[in-house]
């Protein structure tokens, strides 16, 4: 479980995060949706431990990113929104790396490179270097590089910008199978109608304030995300 409790982040003189909570249970797809500049990515990278914050905390199963770091971070997958990697590494050199970064025995490294690269579509080019790749072919590397040790929380920016049709799909069902293990998918999205079919809870933001949250059905009620969220964010 993720608690996150009264998180708040400034810039200078601009506060970004205004007393966010949010609460992520084992099992959840939990969808993150908001504008641009509303405070998604601020928080991800919060939640992380990759930006400090002013106040606040979060926590992994009672435990606090901020005492505990590295030893959260060991369970932890991040997918960013722009898939910077090594253009020189082939895409198994790179994925090798990742999974020898987490101390990934060999026989899991080769068994979910094999899985996630065959399911991706991507096997046939592990020997290519990163340069070559275009952006949707970078995605699927990264994807790939963050389930390698079989990661408990996985948090992702924007999963599906740069994917195909077919990739997005394969994608969200392999998501939908991972939280079947109890695992927690927490990412962020503009693709309302992704969110609203996949995810069991949702959090709307804007302006670093949670609108609203909840589980699907309570949030949309008897309307769609689309409505929910334009009512949301015209009106706040």
């Amino acid at each position: 479980m993720i608690i996150i409790k009264n998180l708040s982040k400034s810039y200078g003189n601009k506060q970004v995060l205004k007393s966010v909570d949010l609460k992520i249970s084992d099992g959840d797809i939990y969808a993150f949706v908001g504008s641009n500049g509303a405070g998604k990515t601020t928080t991800i990278k919060c939640m992380l431990g990759i930006l400090p914050f002013d106040s606040g905390d979060v926590l992994y199963d009672g435990t606090s990113i901020k005492d505990e770091p590295l030893k959260i971070k060991q369970d932890i997958a991040y997918i960013p929104d722009n898939p910077d990697i090594y253009e020189h590494l082939t895409g198994y050199e790179y994925l090798s790396f990742i999974a020898d970064m987490y101390e990934t025995d060999a026989k899991t490294k080769n068994d979910n490179i094999r899985k996630y690269a065959k399911l991706l579509e991507i096997d046939t080019k592990l020997n290519d270097r990163i340069g070559s790749y275009s952006h949707g072919m970078r995605q699927k590397i990264v994807i790939i590089a963050a389930l390698i040790h079989n990661p408990k929380v996985i948090i992702m920016d924007e999963p599906f910008v740069g994917l195909d049709p077919l990739s997005t799909h394969t994608l969200k069902e392999i998501m939908k199978e991972l939280t079947k293990d109890g695992k927690i998918i927490f990412f962020s999205t503009h693709v309302l109608d992704v969110a609203e079919k996949l995810c069991n809870k949702i959090a709307i933001i804007k302006n670093g304030k949670i609108l609203t949250e909840g589980t699907m059905k309570e949030v949309t009620k008897n309307s769609s995300l689309e409505d929910i969220f334009l009512e949301l964010v015209s009106h706040e």
